[in-house]
């Protein structure tokens, strides 16, 4: 299997938000990837410059970072022909890896706005070398920028960044410096298409956690009313655990939850929800293995969480003015 490194440049609405096109917030406007063989040797590489059909001028963040001028740009050839170019380059055995987690999912979103028709995997797996990268070498979650991690490994620097195929060559780089079996326990799923029915949800078990992608639902009520999103199952041995901490949310997305297995100790439960581009939301569970000390930061969480929503509930009675607009 190849690995194809990519990384995408993108403009946004020049404008401001209010005024962008809801279907495409971001226009791709430079595709770079390199074709790395299974020991990470170079293959080929692909590079073009997209002409721009939604945006009209480029927004002044986008100049601030990329060194591209709507001349250069106006030139170049449309987005469905770039893009089927790079697809038939890409060929039948590959994974994607990129740096971060949104290439994959603003490719998508400029595929369905062209109508470029693709099957890509279900669940359609890639590595985010950003993420792997901190796991690997700083044993952290932190998001580091790409021009740190080429610093931190003494790569040389060899070409300017934010040039789409030169970003794609150093994640490239980076990539073939990381363990192959850390780095498939480690993999990433795409979201941008959820799981479409009940059959087709998500259940995927990783060396230190397992991950649980749901179905489409109408409300965030209703899904923390379904009974597989709310299940709690060690990730071990896949029994039911044994609920310590029931589910609470921190706040709109996230919900955490404690379960004990007799076998396997403490699991720390987690839920986020997402929204579709059909306004529905999903979730994405996930229950990793934590010890007695992590376990307690959750109870302390949701006791904390407690606390500050009485006194919220009390300064409202006391001075109802206040909250009156």
């Amino acid at each position: 299997m190849n690995y194809i490194v990519l990384d995408l440049e993108w403009n946004q609405c020049p404008d401001g938000k209010e005024n962008e096109n809801k279907k495409l917030p971001f226009e791709i406007i430079e595709i770079g990837a390199v074709k790395l063989d299974s020991n990470f040797h170079k293959i080929s590489e692909f590079s073009e410059l997209i002409k721009p059909c939604v945006y009209g001028e480029i927004h002044y963040k986008t100049k601030e970072v990329i060194q591209l001028n709507m001349e250069e740009l106006n030139s170049a050839k449309t987005f469905t022909q770039v893009c089927q170019s790079f697809l038939k380059w890409c060929g039948q055995d590959y994974i994607f890896a990129t740096w971060g987690s949104m290439d994959l999912t603003e490719l998508q979103r400029n595929m369905k706005y062209y109508g470029l028709k693709y099957e890509f995997n279900y669940p359609l797996k890639y590595y985010d070398i950003q993420k792997v990268f901190s796991l690997f070498f700083e044993e952290a979650k932190a998001k580091r920028t790409l021009e740190y991690a080429v610093v931190y490994l003494n790569i040389k620097r060899e070409y300017d960044f934010h040039k789409a195929i030169y970003d794609a060559y150093y994640a490239g780089k980076i990539l073939s410096l990381i363990d192959s079996d850390f780095l498939q326990n480690n993999e990433s799923i795409d979201y941008y298409k959820p799981p479409q029915s009940r059959e087709d949800e998500i259940f995927i078990q990783y060396k230190r956690y397992s991950k649980y992608v749901s179905k489409a639902f109408a409300s965030k009520e209703e899904a923390m009313s379904d009974k597989e999103v709310t299940s709690m199952k060690c990730h071990c041995c896949n029994r039911n655990l044994k609920r310590k901490i029931r589910w609470f949310s921190i706040n709109s997305k996230i919900h955490y939850a404690l379960g004990y297995c007799e076998e396997h100790g403490y699991m720390k439960c987690k839920i986020r929800m997402k929204k579709n581009d059909e306004d529905k939301y999903f979730v994405i569970k996930t229950i990793k293995a934590v010890n007695e000390e992590e376990g307690l930061l959750i109870r302390t969480k949701r006791e904390d969480l407690r606390l500050k929503r009485r006194l919220k509930r009390k300064n409202k009675k006391e001075h109802p003015s206040e909250f009156n607009i």
